[in-house]
């Protein structure tokens, strides 16, 4: 058999279980700095007098950086490697999230979290595309989302910072403690393998057989009697081809482009106008900013399982389904949240929100790498994963703009209620099913 062939019979092993673990820290990580400025903001609004605008823009930088991040990762990581660009990215953003301790002004803060924004975003395609390339079919779903899932334990990591530590230290020693995630780079660079398809893309066949033969040999296969056969991916690139983007205009590419773009301005669009605005708007409603803390730690915990109730549907009754399903449950929860009057009832539904939304996050890092061919495939998501971010860059200039009326709170959630509706209805009347299909099979 070749090289892909003996990967994709291999069954779900220590391996598998081990490189989820490395790069969900890395994704860890990811969260942990993007939760970290959530909380910060409403200190820093306080102490540097800034407007509701001001506050909307530095949100909205971040994604910006997120933006570029994604699509030059991408195409950087379909050339040199998911691995390298893994490690790169996550040294940026770390780097860059001590530095933003440091600003002293409202401008030198913007330029630090385009920096952190450029890292992350260009992080979470790249570890999603690697994980996807060694999970085996049948529970590749399971393992995209158990990925996922490792934000929630980010954005704990990043409340329980913002909790312990900013009320005492300052919002400065939210950052410090944020840049330690860059001494994680080492751990990748000696424990996270290259992606056999990029390696057999690339043409580097003997090194794709000795990892292939290293996770057989986890999995307790023994070791074959011939030698494995050469592989060709399911989109092969012609010697120093570069990868242009009308490839993913190209049928049958078009139409999946289209809807993960869709798909993807919509969840962060609502994602980031709700979270990050979160704890500001919790304050604005006459929270103390100590209990607007707690209300949003205890939401983030509904997080995980959310993540983990979609890890368990997405393999059974399919990504189109559980991705609609969890997008049209969080545009219900949003709009009672706009609603809600008392903390048990502001609490009661923005655990919900949070519990379907992240969910559904789970869910759109599975799907969107399976749609494209190894040649493109962190290409295209990086892609998706930018024009995501733009709709994240307007979403919380939007929402400064919107509080600031009589009503400001619930027409702000309605606004994401009806985001997230017609998000769904997209999935469900346009999505493709891949459940259980190999990415071979998907890319023809």
């Amino acid at each position: 058999m070749d090289i892909i062939s003996r990967l994709e019979q291999v069954s779900v092993s220590r391996f598998h279980y081990k490189l989820l673990v490395m790069t969900g820290l890395g994704w860890l990580f990811d969260a942990m700095d993007t939760g970290i400025i959530a909380f910060v903001l409403p200190v820093l609004a306080k102490e540097w007098a800034l407007t509701a605008t001001q506050v909307g823009v530095i949100g909205s930088i971040g994604l910006f950086g997120m933006a570029i991040g994604a699509v030059l990762a991408g195409s950087a990581a379909d050339k040199w490697g998911r691995k390298a660009v893994f490690a790169v990215t996550l040294l940026i953003y770390s780097i860059a999230t001590g530095l933003c301790g440091l600003a002293w002004n409202y401008e030198s803060l913007l330029v630090f979290r385009f920096l952190v924004g450029f890292g992350l975003g260009g992080e979470l395609p790249v570890a999603a595309t690697l994980m996807a390339e060694y999970s085996p079919a049948a529970s590749r779903g399971r393992f995209i989302v158990l990925l996922e899932s490792f934000w929630a334990g980010g954005w704990l990591a990043a409340a329980l910072i913002s909790y312990l530590v900013i009320p005492y230290y300052g919002w400065q020693s939210a950052f410090f403690l944020g840049s330690v995630p860059a001494l994680y780079v080492f751990f990748i660079r000696l424990a996270v393998p290259e992606s056999i398809r990029f390696l057999i893309d690339k043409g580097r066949q003997n090194e794709a057989a000795a990892i292939v033969s290293g996770i057989e040999q986890a999995a307790g296969i023994r070791p074959a009697a011939q030698p494995m056969a050469a592989a060709k991916t399911d989109m092969p690139a012609a010697a120093g081809t570069k990868i242009a983007f009308s490839e993913l205009w190209a049928a049958p590419l078009a139409k999946r482009t289209i809807l993960l773009w869709l798909i993807w301005f919509g969840i962060v669009y609502s994602y980031y106008g709700i979270f990050t605005w979160l704890p500001s708007l919790l304050v604005k409603q006459g929270h103390t900013v100590i209990k607007t803390f707690e209300y949003v730690l205890i939401m983030t915990l509904a997080q995980l399982p959310g993540y983990f109730s979609a890890a368990f549907l997405v393999d059974r009754i399919g990504r189109k389904a559980t991705l609609a399903i969890y997008l049209a449950m969080s545009a219900v929860s949003a709009y009672c949240f706009g609603q809600a009057g008392s903390a048990e009832v502001v609490l009661f539904w923005g655990s919900l929100m949070s519990f379907f939304n992240l969910g559904a996050w789970g869910v759109v890092y599975t799907y969107t790498p399976e749609l494209y061919p190894t040649r493109i495939r962190a290409f295209g998501s990086g892609w998706a994963a930018a024009v995501g971010r733009f709709g994240g860059i307007l979403a919380p200039v939007i929402v400064g703009y919107l509080i600031t009326g009589p009503e400001g709170f619930a027409q702000v959630f309605t606004m994401f209620t009806g985001v997230m509706l017609t998000v769904a209805v997209v999935v469900w009347l346009f999505g493709e099913e891949t459940k259980s299909r190999t990415l071979d099979e998907i890319s023809q």
